[in-house]
């Protein structure tokens, strides 16, 4: 069975089409790609022969060869004179729809010849391209050379050793053309699987592309929807849906990837399940202990169905420790993570070390889903914890094809290359993928670039079990989204990166002329003048002009730059301003791009910024997001150069974009809310007087929403927390439930390091005032608010009291309202010996001494207030006890203690009066 989309256009060929189109669907679908291009019709398009209307069409009058491909095909879907009796092979409709298969060939002989292989078995050079061209060396090389730069988009420049590139450069003119677009409606799906095949050449994406991609994305989901064919044509949705995940990860949007797989996951009825079993992974390992697993089962039989196809091998682990997979314990009722009566009823009972094979389109969803963890969540160890079982489940479970399996080896050697005891087997895994591409992709070990003598293969070439049909490989790559063979090559280099081995992977970038790449590599391992050599080569002559007698080692290339530049010309220039720190670097980048190279002035803006040139920043900014508008850091950026510019109305447009585009940024947010709470309403003048236009009619209150969604992300951070406090309680009228919300977490994250200090005593004081003042009283046995605040007093404030007055004062306040009036009058004690504990108060300042003696008159007043009643609390209450029987002598005691010791400095003050008459009056109690 085809590709999904072949069935798709087959059900979707016009009637009287059918028969004619059967070969040629029965040679796409088997994988005789060159039995299309090699059709009459396809040959008159290459220019191989001609007819009437292409015989005055020559190559030599156009610059590209696609512009020539371009031309004819134009003037040969052009010819519309038909009747009822034309045959139909002479139709319009024939021709486009020919075209169209000649489209599809095209693209599918290009994954084969640099993805999945096996080697191609013509020269697509000669099958495509006019004999004076395939049949010279040099003008072969610069055709395709020119074919590459054309492929350039927003400064972004292609792969320049794309291998066969025309094959790709066809199937794009093809499907750019009117009629076909116009009339095969199906042509948007293979557009946008050209487009994004496109995008995967280019060193960054490109947005331009992104754009023209998701763009057609919406419009092959509406001709999906409404064909009418779901249901007819197995998979037809779920396969669209897993492609389009693919392109939503290629882009770094992981949420509506994981939404995709999660709906394809639903419609195919396929059941899975992350859990814990019992079971030992080291040799040595006593007890069992709950390790990770997917359990998955596939909707249908029992094994589905299918039988099991060759497969790529897969290394042993050999190490002395660990398993090569996880010895369980046969107890499913041991499950850990997922309890027994959590899991479908499919998964339970089933034996984890031999389930049942799965079909290749969930196992596609697993590695899918593993990528979108991958991406979403840090690289560290948890996360590779908990993506390897999804690979392991595809690994062990048996291959149901080729090329699935051969990206769940992929998938598990990235995980693996970050740990000491799996590194081994993840380099040499991933060091066997590339060798088993190169093979399968050229049919040969592959070239040095500068020496042209062959690489060897670093582990034997896959034999004859171990190899796959051309339509079996084919089947899946879209939803897979593989990598090409210089993709992998790079990978591989980045790996030996990792663990040190510099040697090796300068050796794979020199050999894929991947430069920048490779001046990285020094910078990072501080040769920078190696580093700044081999990115000048590229962008500047010899110093003498005369590159041909340079001593490469020598040579500085400080000569006349080259012109045209090369098509990666703005990147270089980017990494020449890196390694120089010299912003006319940059600038000289977004020159040379035609303005369309964003990175330039992303990296100009964060100069400014270091600068503290805001304005410039800005502009930066603003420039670079013109091109590429779905940049979120950009936009946080420039969020945060307007608001150091004052100009907050800009900086909540930014921030609202860059939440738009990551809801899961709490800084962004945070920033959002500081800027909401800076906006003032801007009064206009209008016919009926003036009206206040703003941006949103209630700052302070979406503000407050920002910063809790901010801290729902950011749940540690106390800062953030700080805000919503503060912003909860000036809100009108406050939001009391934030406030204790917020201040009960601020406790929780400070209060073993700041104490009372974490506590916000004006924010606390105006809350209990509310509390024990709304209607119906302060009852902490009724939910609510009430309930809360209570809570929040007892458990997470009072405990970290230590010192503070006015906390004690604000606890005395809620116990004397909710009558509990023995704690109400420790509280006001220990408020009074808090003040009167201070060293030299007596001496100090009369502020200070003023303070003492306010202290102490509330101490008198609580005693006079509070002393008299009975008991509430405790074993004594109910007993008719006075809170302090002796709350005079109590009160005269403190008022002489505090008059005592500031005589000497105070006797004639104010507050010395103020002592004095407070006593006459507690004498004349008695």
């Amino acid at each position: 069975m085809g590709d999904v989309f072949l069935t798709f256009f087959r059900s979707s060929l016009p009637d009287e089409l059918v028969t004619v189109f059967e070969s040629v669907l029965k040679a796409l679908e088997s994988g005789d790609f060159l039995a299309v291009l090699q059709l009459p019709e396809a040959q008159i398009l290459f220019g191989h022969d001609d007819n009437e209307t292409t015989k005055d069409v020559k190559r030599s009058g156009f610059g590209l060869w696609s512009d020539y491909v371009f031309h004819r095909l134009g003037l040969i879907l052009s010819k519309r004179d038909e009747e009822e009796s034309t045959p139909i092979r002479e139709t319009a409709a024939y021709r486009q729809h020919l075209f169209f298969t000649v489209a599809v060939a095209a693209l599918h002989t290009f994954l084969q010849s640099n993805v999945t292989g096996p080697p191609l078995p013509f020269n697509p050079a000669e099958a495509l391209l006019p004999k004076e061209i395939s049949g010279d060396a040099k003008a072969l090389s610069k055709a395709r050379t020119d074919l590459i730069a054309s492929l350039s988009a927003d400064g972004v420049a292609a792969y320049k050793l794309t291998p066969n590139i025309e094959l790709l450069c066809l199937a794009e003119t093809i499907l750019i053309s009117p009629p076909i677009q116009k009339n095969i409606e199906l042509s948007a799906w293979l557009r946008l699987r050209v487009n994004f095949i496109h995008q995967r050449l280019l060193s960054e994406p490109a947005p331009s592309l992104q754009t023209t991609i998701y763009d057609d994305l919406k419009v092959v989901e509406d001709l999906i929807l409404n064909s009418g064919k779901i249901e007819e044509i197995s998979d037809l949705h779920t396969s669209f849906l897993v492609e389009r995940a693919a392109i939503h990860t290629h882009h770094g949007f992981d949420k509506k990837a994981r939404a995709d797989l999660d709906q394809a996951t639903s419609e195919r009825k396929f059941e899975f399940a992350l859990t814990g079993l019992m079971g030992k992974r080291t040799k040595f390992q006593q007890n069992d202990t709950s390790q990770l697993l997917v359990l998955a089962r596939s909707a249908g039989s029992e094994t589905n169905g299918t039988k099991e196809l060759s497969k790529p091998k897969a290394l042993d682990l050999n190490d002395d420790t660990l398993f090569d997979s996880i010895a369980f314990t046969h107890d499913t009722a041991t499950t850990d993570i997922k309890d027994e009566s959590a899991l479908p009823a499919s998964l339970t009972g089933m034996d984890p070390s031999n389930q049942p094979l799965l079909d290749p389109l969930d196992s596609v969803i697993l590695l899918s889903l593993a990528e979108s963890i991958k991406n979403t969540n840090p690289a560290d160890g948890i996360t590779r914890e908990e993506t390897i079982p999804y690979a392991t489940r595809v690994l062990e479970g048996g291959s149901s094809n080729w090329q699935v399996y051969t990206q769940a080896l992929l998938v598990r050697s990235r995980i693996e290359g970050y740990k000491s005891r799996t590194m081994e087997r993840g380099l040499l895994q991933l060091q066997a993928l590339v060798d088993q591409v190169i093979a399968e992709t050229s049919g040969d070990a592959t070239n040095d670039a500068e020496t042209g003598e062959k690489v060897t293969s670093f582990l034997p070439q896959a034999k004859e079990g171990e190899a796959a049909s051309v339509e079996e490989r084919l089947r899946y790559i879209f939803p897979l989204s593989s990598p090409s063979r210089w993709e992998l090559e790079a990978e591989l280099a980045a790996r030996w990166v990792h663990i040190g081995g510099l040697r090796s992977a300068l050796d794979i970038y020199e050999r894929l002329e991947m430069w920048a790449e490779a001046a990285l590599c020094y910078a990072a391992t501080e040769n920078e003048g190696k580093a700044r050599k081999m990115i000048r080569r590229q962008l500047f002559h010899a110093t003498d002009g005369n590159d041909e007698t340079a001593d490469l080692d020598a040579e500085n290339w400080e000569g006349p730059a080259r012109d045209p530049p090369s098509a990666e010309a703005p990147r270089y220039y980017c990494i020449l301003g890196d390694i120089d720190n010299d912003i006319s670097m940059y600038e000289k980048a977004w020159e040379v791009s035609g303005k369309r190279y964003a990175r330039a002035q992303r990296t100009l803006g964060q100069h400014y910024i270091a600068a503290r040139d805001y304005e410039k920043a800005a502009e930066a900014y603003t420039l670079s997001l013109k091109i590429n508008g779905t940049y979120s850091p950009a936009w946080f950026a420039l969020g945060c150069a307007y608001l150091e510019l004052l100009q907050f109305k800009n900086a909540v447009e930014a921030f609202s974009r860059c939440v738009q585009l990551d809801d899961q940024d709490a800084e962004a947010w945070s920033n959002l809310a500081a800027s909401l709470l800076h906006l003032k309403p801007k009064v206009r003048e209008t016919e009926d007087g003036t009206e206040e236009t703003r941006v949103t009619n209630h700052p302070r209150t979406d503000a407050l929403k920002a910063f809790k969604r901010a801290a729902t992300l950011k749940h540690d951070n106390f800062r953030i927390w700080n805000n919503v406090l503060a912003v909860a309680a000036s809100t009108t009228p406050p939001s009391w439930s934030d406030v204790v919300t917020a201040q009960r977490r601020i406790c929780e994250i400070r209060g073993s390091i700041e104490g009372e200090k974490c506590v916000d005593a004006e924010i606390i004081d105006m809350l209990i005032k509310h509390a024990v003042s709304v209607e119906g009283g302060f009852d902490i046995n009724r939910p609510g608010l009430s309930r809360f605040v209570n809570e929040l007093i007892e458990k997470h404030i009072k405990p970290l009291i230590t010192f503070s007055p006015k906390l004690w004062n604000i606890l005395a306040t809620l116990y004397t309202h909710t009558q509990r009036p023995s704690s109400a009058l420790e509280c006001h004690e220990k408020a009074w010996r808090a003040v009167t504990s201070q060293p030299k108060w007596e001496s100090g300042t009369e502020a200070e001494w003023n303070a003492v003696v306010d202290q102490t008159i509330d101490l008198v007043d609580a005693y006079e207030t509070l002393g008299p009643r009975e008991r509430t609390e405790g074993l004594a209450a109910g007993s008719r006890e006075l809170v302090a029987k002796d709350w005079k002598f109590k009160a005269r005691s403190a008022v002489r203690s505090v008059m005592g010791k500031g005589k000497e400095n105070w006797e004639d003050s104010k507050g010395w009066e103020r002592l004095h008459g407070r006593l006459e009056e507690l004498k004349g109690r008695d």
